[in-house]
């Protein structure tokens, strides 16, 4: 299954609540970050991405985009 990023935030934090918002459309989220698995957390400004299937993309990107 092919994913795609459809935010990139500065913490772990902030894209857990993305994807937590995701989820609570019936979307399947994952969260991705090269922090050492949460023991160096400095390194999540170089981005962490939330991803989803490329199929829920535009699905994504729509719940994301509502005010």
């Amino acid at each position: 299954m092919d994913v795609v990023s459809v935010a990139v935030v500065n913490s772990r934090t902030e894209a857990d609540l993305i994807a937590g918002l995701l989820r609570s459309h019936g979307l399947k989220v994952g969260v991705s970050a090269d922090d050492a698995g949460g023991q160096e957390p400095q390194l999540q400004l170089q981005g962490v991405h939330v991803l989803v299937a490329a199929t829920d993309e535009a699905v994504a990107r729509r719940i994301l985009a509502q005010p």
